[in-house]
């Protein structure tokens, strides 16, 4: 079993706060026995669905982005929330994107609380890393400061989440990534070095990318299997059965290369967070389901009057 810890919101500036609420994520290999077991020692956590028993809720779980929440819960003073999601799920996601949901909280920094032997899950969370390192350079120009990198990449995970137009703070990326620089450092630093696209001028915090068509072409190829899919699925028009080098080539010599990538993302996103959103009642029940939403929509019209203040 692995075991993620991150703060629910703005991570890095409020983790210090009490009443801010940790978000904790566990992976395991079989999610109807850990969930048998949960009900059996926190039934309290569980909305009216822990009567359908262990194996009704590992299938609601596999909706949306295949992770089952249980939020507001009580632990040593503090609001908790926490998510199980199955490692092969969580691998997957990893590698292909398939929703981005567990994937893009885990390019951001989080807390590594408890962890197995496992090699594929080990090389996937590398590989999920570097993926959001070239998405980040396909939509970003041909230099720019790491703090800009960071940011393209904090916000991979929030491009077309709807909760983001309504439920959230919309200074929610600056937030996590301004006071965690040198942990966005330290997670990322050993691929920019390695990269062989990229002159790392890590002194200066500047960043120079290869941006011809043909730099952007092996960028492109490199990216996750799911976002390739929906890139194409954008440039190529209905009836046309090209092969997907075919159309990322064309991508590459785009102006708009960039842009695509970005709706590419959103496309995963937003399909993703609409599921997990609406599972969230069912999760969650209807009162822990309003209570959520309406401190999130206080921190998003908090975050709102602070900017204009």
């Amino acid at each position: 079993m692995a075991v993620w810890r991150a703060s629910s919101s703005s991570e890095g500036q409020q983790l210090g706060n009490s009443t801010n609420m940790l978000d904790f994520v566990f992976a395991v290999d079989d999610v109807v026995t850990w969930h048998m077991m949960n009900l059996l020692k926190n039934r309290s956590h569980y909305s009216f669905l822990k009567f359908f028993g262990p194996k009704k809720i590992s299938t609601i779980q596999r909706y949306g982005a295949g992770i089952y929440y249980n939020t507001l819960v009580p632990c040593n003073g503090r609001m908790i929330k926490y998510g199980v999601i199955s490692t092969d799920a969580l691998i997957e996601d990893l590698l292909h994107w398939k929703t981005l949901y567990v994937a893009g909280r885990l390019q951001k920094p989080v807390k590594i609380l408890a962890q197995n032997e496992n090699s594929r899950l080990q090389a996937a969370l590398v590989s999920n890393l570097k993926s959001a390192v070239t998405a980040a350079f396909l939509m970003l120009p041909e230099s720019f400061s790491e703090e800009d990198l960071y940011l393209q990449i904090a916000g991979l995970s929030y491009s077309g989440d709807f909760r983001m137009i309504i439920g959230e703070d919309k200074s929610k990326v600056q937030n996590i990534v301004k006071p965690n620089i040198a942990h966005f450092q330290k997670l990322y630093s050993t691929i920019l070095q390695d990269c062989p696209q990229v002159v790392y001028k890590h002194h200066l915090g500047r960043i120079q990318i290869d941006k011809s068509p043909e730099g952007q072409f092996t960028q492109l190829m490199a990216l996750p299997k799911t976002l390739q899919q929906k890139i194409t699925a954008i440039v190529n028009p209905p009836g046309k059965n090209r092969d997907v080098e075919e159309i990322l080539l064309q991508v590459a010599h785009d102006p708009e290369c960039g842009f695509l990538v970005h709706q590419g993302i959103s496309g995963i996103v937003r399909s993703s967070s609409i599921v997990q959103s609406a599972k969230t009642i069912l999760t969650a029940g209807a009162k822990k389901s309003v209570t959520y939403s309406l401190k999130k929509l206080y921190k998003m019209t908090k975050g709102g009057l602070k900017k204009t203040s």
